[in-house]
């Protein structure tokens, strides 16, 4: 079993549950054009790179107007929501403390950097990342791995020396490609996606965390 060195969050759904404040958005978009927007849509949009999200959105729902459009008017919505009190999800600040001064740390999110600036000096999380690595500045979005490769070489450790926690099936199948060690820890609304090509499926953060431990203690014998 390789040493681990490295450890990566995803953000949206798996730190904080705001899954749910997205789908919301999308639905209010929705209804500015007279339509509605099924839950199989929004769970096709869910782990994605920003614009590749509205765009499924765009073509589900037959909207003429371009996927860029959609997405500045959702990123305008979502700061606004950002801008009230934010829940970590239930284990993420023990895992983070846990594994801080342990293992490298940082964040892989499809998100904006606009969002990451916003939401973690709220959760006065900041501190604990080695790295944060944004949808901004990356070229193919989840569920390709281009985006954990850049978070892994930001922080500096091997593909095969990291593990990645993520809660839908688009930004799992990222990090399981980028080569890292993945777990998934699905959400309410990602349960019943399909994880079984994930290295190991948690209960919630909690879970997540005692299983880490596991690996780790294992990498020392």
């Amino acid at each position: 079993m390789p040493r681990f060195t490295g450890l990566i969050f995803d953000m949206d759904g798996l730190m904080i549950d705001t899954e749910h404040l997205y789908w919301a958005a999308a639905r209010e978009i929705a209804a500015n054009y007279g339509k509605s927007v099924a839950d199989d849509t929004l769970r096709q949009m869910m782990g994605r790179a920003p614009i590749d999200s509205m765009s499924i959105f765009a073509h589900n729902l037959g909207i003429a107007d371009s996927a860029q459009d959609l997405l500045d008017r959702r990123t305008g919505m979502m700061l606004k929501r950002f801008a009230k009190p934010i829940t970590p999800m239930p284990g993420l600040m023990e895992i983070l403390q846990r594994f801080h001064g342990q293992l490298k740390l940082a964040v892989a999110t499809s998100a904006p950097k606009s969002f990451t600036d916003l939401i973690l000096p709220a959760l006065k999380i900041d501190r604990f990342f080695d790295a944060i690595q944004t949808s901004d500045g990356v070229t193919h979005g989840k569920p390709h791995p281009e985006i954990y490769l850049k978070a892994i070489g930001r922080l500096g450790v091997k593909p095969e020396e990291s593990i990645v926690l993520e809660d839908s099936t688009a930004g799992a199948r990222s990090g399981k490609d980028a080569g890292a060690f993945t777990i998934a820890v699905p959400s309410e609304l990602t349960r019943e996606q399909n994880f079984s090509f994930t290295d190991y499926v948690a209960d919630d953060l909690f879970d997540a965390s005692l299983h880490i431990g596991r690996l780790l203690t294992n990498c020392q014998k």
